[in-house]
């Protein structure tokens, strides 16, 4: 549960430091952490692919990073994937989906993908705006435009990386355990951000 409110945590705090960076005056409105953010559903049948929706660059997250590579990545077998939340952010057009990842029951990580329609944001501006917000984050190269890893006071890990999608500006993050460390993260990011 806490890798899944992490996700939406972070895409709140995205939409904000979007909002921010754009210069339209909306940061205001920008989406706020709620303590009621929606969780998936544990009856969810776990899949490791879920079809596009249509558009570049808008496939479902888990559509992305199959199971397998997470398995692969934290070396624990039977990992599956189900859709996560969802948050949408009027204010500043981020649109982030996910998908959550699980293993014997628990929940060991969750990939979010957050497409930014209509806003001009560039990746360098996201990174600067998250590393802004994350202090202690560490720059990755070769994944994205630009990326970055971090520990939060959640107690979990985030490879966050940035790119252009057909012009539209994407956000994509794995979210896991604290353990997971930036070498084990860049594959699935990679993974994602290739797929995308």
């Amino acid at each position: 549960m806490r890798i899944s409110r992490a996700i939406v945590l972070f895409a709140a705090v995205i939409a904000t430091l979007s909002a921010c960076s754009s210069g339209d005056g909306k940061s205001d409105n920008a989406a706020k952490p709620s303590s009621q953010a929606p969780a998936p559903s544990s009856s969810a049948a776990p899949s490791s692919s879920a079809a596009p929706t249509g558009g570049a660059g808008s496939k479902e997250p888990c559509a992305l990073l199959p199971a397998e590579a997470v398995s692969k990545a934290i070396n624990v077998q039977g990992v599956t994937s189900a859709p996560g939340p969802v948050q949408d952010n009027a204010a500043n057009g981020g649109k982030a989906k996910s998908c959550v990842y699980s293993a014997a029951g628990k929940q060991v990580g969750a990939l979010a993908v957050t497409r930014f329609e209509g806003n001009k944001i560039k990746p360098a501006e996201m990174v600067t705006a998250l590393k802004k917000a994350k202090p202690g984050s560490k720059d990755v190269a070769g994944v994205g435009e630009g990326a970055i890893y971090y520990v939060d006071e959640n107690k979990t890990a985030t490879l966050a990386a940035a790119e252009l999608v057909d012009n539209v500006p994407v956000l994509v993050n794995y979210t896991g355990p604290a353990k997971m460390t930036q070498e084990m993260m860049v594959p699935l990011v990679k993974t994602a951000v290739d797929a995308n």
